[in-house]
């Protein structure tokens, strides 16, 4: 899911027909793909969660990929900040100028909804990646990890590393957001499951590193003794990594963390972190663009498609892990 942040989101400019200011990561976000522009069906907005998200950006690599491959022209934009007043002008934006398909990580389960109704109505053939919303009939695929077994694989890390119990929490990003709330209650249910360990519940970061350092601080401050936290995004991961070195408790508190950027991975090499659970962005966009292009020519689409997620450790970040690390730029 991915998420607002302090991190700096790249700005390009795109053409589409209504020329859109669209915000991207890397040093090539332009279109892609050997179509026609103006009426063709080929055109494909894709509309991040936040930009600049390495996660996103992953994904981003997977869409415009397999767009090439299938003659499809891409536009990328999306909000600085993981927020439906933020995504709804730019979603708005993106139906006026009518692309043939869009593929777009949803920042909220009911507040994004009518927003896309609306496109599909227009008929744009949308694809919900990553995230989705309360009534996802008028979309004609979603595609997502398995985030609630996700959830569960992170507390069973957490029991590895702590065999005797105690106390753990979650800390997320905004209650709403379909994939960590899926995620939160998979880990959970394993946590409640489970008499060694204490479950503290969940408190919510707002996506911002400074205000999930600020939780743990807090947390542990309230009960000194927590012995793992499950971060369920990159960003809450970051700024809870950053609050247990402060708080001098890394040797104590275990975290395991949802999603592998750059920081993520430099947390788990330094022991700051001591597992991460990664998606597959960039296979989460090749199904999507396949989706949405098999609705434009008439063919059959699968309605849900659920990638997996892999578990990177210290000992295998640097072999069979490293692939599943998240990318800065395609």
């Amino acid at each position: 899911m991915r998420s607002t942040s302090r991190s700096a989101a790249a700005v390009l400019t795109l053409g589409l027909a209504a020329t859109l200011t669209l915000t991207a990561c890397g040093s090539d976000s332009g279109s892609t793909g050997s179509g026609d522009s103006g009426g063709s069906n080929n055109e494909l907005a894709f509309i991040q969660g936040v930009a600049g998200d390495q996660f996103y950006i992953t994904m981003e690599c997977g869409v415009k990929a397999e767009a090439e491959k299938l003659g499809m022209e891409v536009d990328v934009q999306g909000p600085q900040k993981f927020d439906p007043t933020l995504q709804k002008p730019i979603v708005d934006s993106v139906v006026a100028s009518k692309p043939a398909a869009m593929l777009i990580a949803p920042t909220d389960t009911s507040a994004m909804e009518a927003p896309l109704k609306q496109a599909a109505s227009a008929g744009i053939k949308v694809g919900l990646v990553d995230t989705t919303v309360n009534d996802p009939s008028f979309a004609v695929t979603q595609v997502s990890s398995d985030n609630e077994g996700g959830g569960a694989e992170a507390f069973k890390a957490i029991k590895e590393l702590n065999p005797s119990g105690g106390k753990v929490l979650v800390i997320s990003t905004d209650p709403g957001v379909s994939t960590t709330d899926a995620r939160t209650k998979g880990f959970e249910d394993a946590a409640k499951a489970d008499s060694a360990f204490t479950y503290l519940g969940v408190q919510y970061s707002h996506n911002d590193p400074s205000t999930a350092a600020k939780i743990i601080t807090a947390a542990l401050s309230k009960d000194p003794d927590i012995v793992g936290v499950f971060a369920t995004n990159l960003f809450s991961a970051a700024g809870t990594s950053t609050g247990v070195k402060q708080a001098g408790k890394a040797e104590q508190v275990k975290i395991v963390g949802f999603d592998a950027g750059p920081d993520q991975i430099s947390a788990l090499k330094d022991g700051t972190v001591q597992a991460l659970i990664a998606q597959d962005p960039y296979q989460i966009g090749v199904d999507g663009v396949q989706q949405v292009s098999a609705a434009l020519k008439g063919e059959s689409t699968t309605k849900e498609i659920q990638t997996g997620f892999h578990v990177i450790t210290a000992d295998n970040v640097d072999g069979e892990g490293a692939q599943y690390a998240y990318k800065s730029s395609c």
